[in-house]
């Protein structure tokens, strides 16, 4: 899938999910209420769904050409060749339920002791979406980068404004690695799920669609748009 049709699937996918996720404290364990206790207030609920969209690019951090190695210019490069050479090459150990897994828990413990390292797993989610979704200066990298920073930076500081505390954001962002995942099985290549186990998942038959093709383009990103703007404007309309 593409870096648009990702930052969707994980902007929608946490719409949805989000009452259910706010009544696990009373359905599973009191200790879960300050975690997810706030994710429908209405700026942690677009907090989150940014988060959860950004996040669902970090599995590309192992493809130098892809959307997410653009996104702050030559420091997300850097970072994404680096990724690229670890992880074994493109679709390999980032494109698996370990990976999400590792991010999920690993973004919570560092937001839990850390708040430097919590604000800059925030502003990097809250790029990558803004990336993602495309907005920037056609065909220039550098100008793009900057419109990315200067956007970024004003949503965090809104968020921080509105007092916005990120206690879900190991969630937001395991959710939006696995949601990655589940997309690209859909495609004609398939992931290695079970990575470091060996063998790809994708749907039989050859019927996955290919990746930036007309179905993706014409069909599935149009659909995603409409679904998220729909489902964000139900949860924040007044009961």
């Amino acid at each position: 899938m593409m870096g648009h049709s990702h930052a969707l699937s994980g902007a929608l996918v946490w719409l949805g999910i989000a009452p259910a996720l706010a009544a696990l404290p009373s359905a599973v364990s009191p200790e879960l209420a300050g975690v997810v206790g706030s994710v429908l207030t209405p700026s942690e609920l677009v907090a989150g769904a940014l988060i959860c969209a950004g996040a669902a690019m970090l599995p590309d951090l192992d493809h130098p050409s892809a959307t997410i190695a653009q996104t702050f210019g030559p420091v997300t490069w850097a970072l994404s060749k680096a990724v690229n050479w670890v992880s074994g090459g493109h679709r390999n150990a980032t494109h698996s339920l370990l990976f999400a897994v590792v991010m999920g828990f690993g973004a919570h413990f560092l937001a839990e002791n850390y708040p430097i390292a919590k604000d800059v797993l925030v502003v990097l989610s809250i790029g990558l979406a803004i990336r993602a979704i495309g907005i920037g200066v056609p065909g220039k990298r550098l100008a793009s980068a900057m419109v990315n920073v200067a956007l970024t930076a004003g949503l965090f500081a809104t968020f921080l404004t509105l007092g916005v505390q990120y206690a879900w954001l190991g969630l937001a962002i395991g959710i939006g690695c696995f949601v990655h995942v589940v997309g690209d099985c859909l495609t004609e290549r398939g992931c290695p799920v079970l990575w470091p186990i060996p063998g790809k998942w994708l749907l039989p038959y050859d019927i996955g669609f290919k990746t930036g093709k007309k179905f993706e383009l014409n069909i599935l990103a149009p659909v995603l748009s409409v679904a998220v703007v729909a489902l964000l404007f139900l949860r924040l309309m007044p009961a």
